[in-house]
C-alpha cells in the first residue's frame, strides 16, 4: 500500500491556491466528477441538501474500493460546485433562488468505470438509499486554461471579488469567460466559522 494521496498536495496549483497569488490563470487538466444536478437556493433548497447527502457515500464507497481494491488510499478531495443562471449577474447581487447548479466530487484518474459503478450499486443497496442516487452521474470535466482565485471570508461577500475578475482581470489578460463558475470548498462550513471559509473561485476562459 503506497501513501495515501492528498490532492490538495498532490495537485496544489488547483486546490491549494494562496492569498499571495491573488487573481491568476491556470490550466486545468481534464478531470472526472461525480455530479448531480439542480437549482434554488443552497441554504434552503431540499435539492442541495439531497445532492450532498449522495456525493458523500458514493465518493467514500469508490475511495474504500481503491484502497482495498487497488491498493491506493486517497483523501476524498474537497466539495466542488458549477454555477450558473440566465442572468450571471445574479451572482453579484446573490438572488440565490434563480442559481442553477452541479454538485461534484472530484474521482481520481486511476480509479476505473467497473469500481464506481459496483460503488454506486453497493450504496443503492442500503437501507436508507440516498435520495438523488437516481440524478447521480459520472462525467469528464474540461476546462483548460481558466482565472482563479482563493477567495476567504463569507460566500455572500463573493461578489466584489467576482466582479473584478470577470470586468477586469479576464479582459485585461486579452481573454473571454467560457464555461460555468466553478467553486471549490476547502473550508467545512459547519465547522469553521464564515470569516475564514476558504473558497476557490474559478472562471474557464480562451
Amino acid at each position: 500500500m503506497g501513501e495515501k494521496v492528498d490532492f490538495r498536495k498532490a495537485m496544489k496549483p488547483l486546490y491549494g491556491p494562496t492569498i499571495r497569488q491573488g487573481l491568476h490563470i491556470v490550466d486545468v487538466p481534464p478531470m472526472r466528477f461525480l455530479m448531480i444536478d439542480g437549482k434554488g437556493d443552497p441554504n434552503t433548497a431540499a435539492d442541495y441538501r439531497d445532492a450532498l447527502e449522495t456525493l458523500y457515500p458514493v465518493a467514500y464507497a469508490i475511495k474504500f474500493a481503491s484502497k482495498t481494491e487497488l491498493g491506493r488510499d486517497y483523501v476524498v478531495p474537497p466539495l466542488e460546485g458549477l454555477w450558473w443562471a440566465d442572468d450571471m449577474k445574479t451572482f453579484i447581487t446573490r438572488e440565490k433562488r434563480k442559481w442553477q447548479w452541479t454538485m461534484m466530487l472530484m474521482v481520481p484518474e486511476w480509479v476505473g468505470p467497473k469500481v464506481i459503478d459496483a460503488a454506486i450499486v453497493r450504496v443503492g443497496r442500503k437501507k436508507n438509499m440516498p435520495k438523488a442516487l437516481g440524478k447521480l452521474r459520472v462525467e469528464l470535466l474540461e476546462e483548460g486554461r481558466a482565472a482563479q482565485v482563493l477567495h476567504i471570508g463569507p460566500y455572500d461577500d463573493e461578489g466584489p471579488v467576482l466582479e473584478k475578475m470577470h470586468r477586469a482581470f479576464i479582459p485585461a489578460q486579452g481573454l473571454t469567460m467560457v464555461g460555468k463558475h466553478h467553486e471549490i470548498y476547502l473550508s467545512d462550513p459547519r465547522r469553521v466559522v464564515a470569516a475564514k471559509l476558504r473558497t476557490v473561485l474559478r472562471q474557464p476562459v480562451r
